[in-house]
């Protein structure tokens, strides 16, 4: 079981085939005659392997934060070195396998390109043209990228053997497969303000005073920057751009396949090699003994493979007539196409739809207004630059060019006017009193600077300014007083055998309670005190806004037969052979970098950077 598992884990931790991710990335925009960021040992980092391998983690950070980033940004939290570090570490294994005389022969290499899905054509098959194609798209040579793969499997066998034979103790998985199954019984029940037996007065002058006091952080405003900017945007100066009708219609006539649309069929279509092939799947839909979903799958493609979106009658040449005539779910062919004779399944029916000129000519015309107003801001881009370069401060700026002048105290919170945008928080945070003033670009094509004219600390708000809120803060945290006491009250009175009901209580019983089950309406932790407690043992959780009454009723600890347990066991062997096996491939591998020399080429990577800015 243990060597099934290190090899379960060798495949998990392995860096995925750098030719499934990496085809979805372009060239990049580097070119001319630097090939490499510079050496690992004897081998070249490849400038395409940086420049990708850095567009994957800018994309990757965009994904998780949900907002788009400048490299700039990504410089600013460092997210070049660690793809720079992660590709030394790489190139520190290939060096290695090199070295050890790892290698894959040519069948390997051709077997590893076969199974890549973006170079099938239509029928399913490895398509050369689309495997050119893909790797032109790419920015890589045939031989760059058969390379690089017998360099990635030749790691891969590498990784493995580091790794190979590793497995956890048993007893180890054994102690925690049954901390984790261990199971409690519990009664409990809530007290709310609403169930207090006597209303809690509001606060005195006094009150409030000694709330404030107490509680300064509550009521003291974050640091508040003086910013003085210039900003310009299309919608400053769309209203000011002229469309003539000419250039609405020449866009609507152009963009027609928007605004008519005929009736369309969404439709899935198999293609097959030949006629025989075509003729026998026919034969299989007529006798029932597969569906076109068999058929699909048969053909070792999936439905997404198939889909041919929504389609006119003219785009399926002569299945058209036969797929429009179709009733939803009909299957209808074989029909012949460029790729071979096609099946086609009628999926819906789409409806004709017109958007005639008038209605769409505001939407175009604002669209191109936009879109002019882009260009003029492009345009004004390197004569505001120019202009800074040259000194020229905010007030100058907006003397001489479109853009229009504005203050605003910033703090973490404000999110109005040019706050709204993303990089202009962003640079108001990072902005330090004497900077050098730099044209930064808008989401929506804008640009703005920005100067740091002072900056206010963080400041106790006077109470007189806050009284209500301190007022409002020291009614809940008083009635949240007086909701516990009732609360420990009631706990004092309880025991083991006492029924809730007894203290005018409605209790809920839960049992089967693991650490990891959740009772809904219990707070953040409620498992953890729950396993805390004795059986027996009677308790209160302060739930913040109301209180709970918690008593344990019963606890078990799992048999070394029991079914879940062998589960849980199963699960924390796997874990735990896979977090001994990744420290310990993280040794060898920080071993394998100090000893071997590293050569980076500073001004390679500048001209990688250049062509992200």
């Amino acid at each position: 079981m243990a060597e099934n598992k290190t090899k379960k884990y060798a495949v998990g931790i392995i860096v995925g085939l750098l030719f499934v991710g990496l085809l979805g990335f372009g060239g990049g925009g580097l070119s001319g005659t630097i090939r490499s960021i510079g050496t690992v040992g004897d081998k070249p980092i490849p400038v395409v392997q940086y420049q990708r391998a850095l567009t994957q983690q800018i994309r990757s950070f965009e994904q998780q934060v949900g907002t788009p980033l400048s490299f700039v940004q990504a410089q600013s939290i460092g997210l070049d070195q660690q793809v720079l570090n992660a590709v030394i570490a790489e190139r520190s294994l290939d060096n290695e396998a090199a070295n050890l005389g790892i290698s894959v022969g040519d069948a390997r290499v051709r077997e590893e390109v076969l199974q890549v899905p973006g170079f099938r054509g239509l029928s399913g098959e490895f398509d050369r043209e689309a495997y050119r194609g893909a790797l032109q798209r790419a920015g890589q040579t045939e031989g760059e990228f058969e390379t690089s793969i017998r360099e990635e499997v030749s790691r891969n066998l590498l990784q493995a053997a580091v790794v190979e034979g590793i497995a956890a103790p048993t007893t180890y998985a054994e102690t925690l497969a049954k901390y984790i199954g261990e199971t409690r019984a519990i009664t409990w029940a809530t007290i709310r303000p609403e169930d207090l037996s006597a209303p809690v007065p509001g606060p005195t002058d006094a009150d409030i005073q000694t709330f404030y006091d107490e509680n300064p952080d509550l009521f003291t405003a974050p640091e508040t920057r003086e910013i003085s900017y210039a900003w310009l945007t299309p919608s400053m100066i769309q209203d000011d751009v002229t469309i003539d009708e000419t250039a609405v219609r020449e866009l609507y006539d152009d963009r027609i396949d928007e605004f008519v649309r005929p009736e369309r069929r969404l439709v899935e279509r198999i293609v097959y090699g030949d006629a025989t092939e075509v003729d026998a799947a026919v034969a299989q839909l007529a006798d029932e003994s597969a569906t076109f979903e068999d058929l699909v799958e048969a053909r070792g493609l999936s439905l997404t493979d198939v889909d041919m979106g929504d389609v006119d009658q003219s785009s399926l040449g002569s299945a058209g007539k036969a797929v429009f005539s179709a009733a939803t779910g009909d299957v209808v062919g074989p029909f012949e196409t460029p790729f071979g004779p096609a099946l086609f399944r009628m999926n819906a029916i789409l409806a004709a739809d017109e958007t005639p000129f008038d209605e769409a000519e505001p939407i175009l015309r604002e669209e191109l207004a936009a879109a002019r107003s882009r260009r003029v801001i492009d345009d004004a881009r390197e004569g505001i630059t120019d202009l800074l370069a040259g000194g020229a401060q905010i007030e100058d700026i907006v003397g001489q060019t479109d853009m229009e002048q504005g203050t605003i105290e910033w703090d973490v919170d404000t999110r109005e006017g040019i706050a709204a945008y993303d990089a202009f928080r962003t640079a108001a945070a990072a902005a330090r009193e004497g900077d050098f003033p730099e044209l930064i670009e808008l989401a929506d094509g804008g640009v703005f600077t920005l100067r740091l004219d002072g900056t206010t600390p963080p400041t106790l708000r006077p109470l007189e300014d806050v009284r209500d809120d301190a007022a409002d803060g020291w009614q809940d945290a008083r009635v949240q007083q007086a909701v516990m006491e009732e609360a420990t009250a009631a706990a004092e009175a309880l025991d083991a055998t006492t029924g809730f009901e007894t203290q005018g209580l409605i209790a809920s019983s839960e049992t089967g309670l693991t650490r990891r089950s959740f009772v809904d309406g219990t707070p953040p932790g409620f498992m953890q005190q729950v396993f805390d407690l004795a059986v027996g043992d009677v308790t209160t959780i302060d739930a913040d806004t109301f209180g709970i009454i918690l008593r344990l009723d019963a606890a078990q600890v799992p048999s070394a037969d029991d079914e879940a347990i062998a589960a849980d066991l199963e699960a924390v062997l796997e874990t735990a052979t896979v977090g001994i096996a990744q420290d310990i491939f993280d040794i060898y591998n920080n071993a394998l970098q100090r000893q071997t020399e590293v050569a980076i080429n500073p001004a390679a990577i500048t001209a990688v950077h250049s062509a992200f800015q």
